[in-house]
């Protein structure tokens, strides 16, 4: 079991930072009434309810520096890292749930895309509470604390996540985009789509 700190601690500092400017009250509002939290996990890209508020804009002026974005969700069950993923632009995650983020470092990834499970970090992001979670941080879907579900506000770039237009085998990275911006790094045991980029090394650990 991995050892569970929270966001506002200082060893958060190095992979991200709490949003405390934003009034996120409405958009976790439509999270809890609209969509789902499902026995496994469920990962909407873009949800046009959510995408109607208007901390829409509020998010793609002040956070994004007027950058097209996208808001979706993350929500279901889940108790265990099972892969990890990164993206050229920050992501914010804010929970309408208690959520635990497991996250490491991109500059531990080895130059053939491997990575020690030993070094990733579990954090509570607190109800109500949202994070932009850095470019340069290793992160995957939330899990839920003592076995509970959870709701994940995601807000990224628009575009991200969206199926591929190209191949991809132009070298180690490369071979590792699963999707538009998201670069994957597997675990053996993560109930990945067979094909998945793998590269977790050691346990596949569990909060």
């Amino acid at each position: 079991m991995m050892k569970l700190k929270n966001v506002t601690d200082s060893d958060f500092l190095k992979y991200g930072r709490v949003i405390r400017d934003v009034d996120f009250t409405e958009l976790l509002e439509v999270l809890r009434e609209k969509t789902p939290c499902p026995d496994d996990v469920v990962y909407k890209p873009s949800e046009p309810e959510l995408e109607a508020l208007p901390v829409m804009q509020e998010l793609q002026t002040k956070v994004y520096g007027e950058m097209p974005i996208e808001i979706g969700y993350c929500n279901g069950h889940n108790r265990k890292l099972n892969a990890l993923e990164y993206h050229r632009d920050s992501e914010i995650n804010v929970a309408a749930d208690d959520a635990v983020l497991i996250v490491g470092l991109r500059a531990d990834v080895t130059e053939d895309m491997t990575y020690d499970t030993s070094k990733a970090e579990a954090f509570l992001l607190p109800k109500g509470m949202g994070v932009e979670v850095f470019a340069t941080t290793l992160h995957y879907a939330p899990a839920g604390p003592e076995g509970n579900g959870f709701r994940v506000v995601i807000v990224l770039p628009r575009g991200t996540n969206e199926a591929l237009q190209f191949p991809h085998q132009g070298g180690v990275e490369d071979s590792h985009l699963t999707a538009v911006n998201k670069w994957l790094i597997g675990h053996p045991e993560g109930g990945l789509p067979e094909g998945s980029p793998m590269g977790l090394i050691g346990e596949n650990p569990s909060i």
